[in-house]
């Protein structure tokens, strides 16, 4: 096997910051973040969810609106009923 063809690894950890979820692993990923992980210094990578904060894994389902996109449809269709609709 050829030499220095590989990347380096480094223990990194991966915190998902809507639960605070935290994982120690191997990565090649840079990150100029730290964090304590079990009483030693490690690299941070932050995101957005993982398994235990996505729904589908906990079973939890959050409407999230931030933008208003529910309630414009319903002022678009308020007035829209089958009833009023002729019949011929």
């Amino acid at each position: 096997m050829k030499k220095d063809i590989h990347p380096k690894t480094k223990k990194v950890v991966f915190k998902d910051l809507s639960s605070g979820f935290q994982i120690l692993t191997s990565s090649t990923i840079e990150t100029k973040q730290t964090t304590e992980f079990e009483g030693k210094t490690y690299p941070m990578v932050p995101f957005d969810i993982s398994s235990s904060s996505h729904p589908f894994y906990t079973g939890k389902q959050r409407l999230l609106d931030t933008e208003g996109r529910a309630k414009r449809f319903m002022n678009k269709y308020k007035n829209f009923s089958t009833s009023s609709q002729s019949k011929d």
